[in-house]
Order: structure tokens, then C-alpha cells, then sequence
């Protein structure tokens, strides 16, 4: 299989986990559970992160780092939600890191526009402009807001 090939592959797989994970989130905030779309949820923001590590290496980088943070969460997200059923402070623990899991696919997908659209590339050629920066904090912000939300929202249901 062709890098091509592969690259688009990843970018669908990462796409289809930030989608299934904003349904998910959505579900969060209305005390609702979505077993499939959480189960794809995982498994594709887990798969975005391990397909990540099979790009050519060119020395350790910070996509390294975030995809095995990334991948450290979601085996602690699956774990509280299927070992534990989300029993106690499990259903924090699951919200916080299936979350942040969430929230670092994000990231990810804002700094490949930044990298890749030509409007927000001239805004921030190198990502350490301005622009950049204050994009990933509102970013940041919003997945904060979001999560606290969740956390006081959210009640364990049957899974």
C-alpha cells in the first residue's frame, strides 16, 4: 500500500472517531449513552493513533507523544467503561480520559489544517504565530467546558 493511500486511510479513520466521539460527547451532556457509536468511538480513535505510528519515522516528533498519550487514555477510557462498568469514580475516570482522547484527535485535526489549508497556513506558517496558538487554546477552552459539563451531566446507565 502506497504512503498515499495509507495517509488517506488514517485521515478517514481519524475523521469517522472525531465525528462518532462529537455524538458521543453530545450524548455526555444529555445524560444519554450511545453503546455503538461509543464503541466506535474508541476503536477508531484508538486505530487513528496506532495507524500514526506507522508513518515513516523521522526521529521522534510530537505526533509520537501525542498518539501514545492518546493511546495510554483510551486503554484506562476502555477499560473503566468495560472492565469496570463505570462503577464509582470510574464514570469520572472514562469521561475524563475518553474525553481528552477526544480533545487530542482534535488537536491534531486543527494543527493538519493549519498545516494544509492555505488561509489558515498563511495565518501561521509555522504554528508558533499567534493565530495558532489562540485557535488551540479556544479549542482547548471549549473541550474544558465541554468535559466539566459532561462530568456533572452524565450518569451511569447500563453498559
Amino acid at each position: 500500500m502506497g504512503l498515499n493511500i495509507f495517509t488517506l486511510i488514517h485521515v478517514l479513520i481519524s475523521l469517522a472517531g472525531i465525528l462518532a466521539g462529537l455524538v458521543v460527547l453530545g450524548g455526555w451532556l444529555a445524560a444519554r449513552h450511545f453503546r455503538g457509536l461509543t464503541a466506535l468511538f474508541l476503536a477508531t480513535t484508538a486505530l487513528t493513533s496506532i495507524t500514526g505510528f506507522f508513518f515513516p519515522f523521522q526521529g521522534f516528533t510530537p505526533a509520537y507523544a501525542v498518539g501514545g498519550i492518546s493511546v495510554i487514555l483510551l486503554v484506562v477510557a476502555a477499560y473503566a467503561l468495560y472492565g469496570r462498568k463505570l462503577a464509582g469514580r470510574w464514570q469520572t475516570t472514562y469521561l475524563v480520559t475518553a474525553g481528552f482522547a477526544l480533545y487530542l484527535n482534535f488537536f491534531v485535526l486543527v494543527a493538519q489544517l493549519f498545516a494544509r489549508l492555505p488561509a489558515l497556513h498563511a495565518l501561521a506558517p509555522t504554528q508558533a504565530e499567534p493565530a495558532f496558538g489562540v485557535t488551540q487554546g479556544l479549542v482547548f477552552l471549549g473541550f474544558l467546558i465541554l468535559g466539566v459539563a459532561a462530568v456533572r451531566r452524565f450518569r451511569t446507565v447500563a453498559v
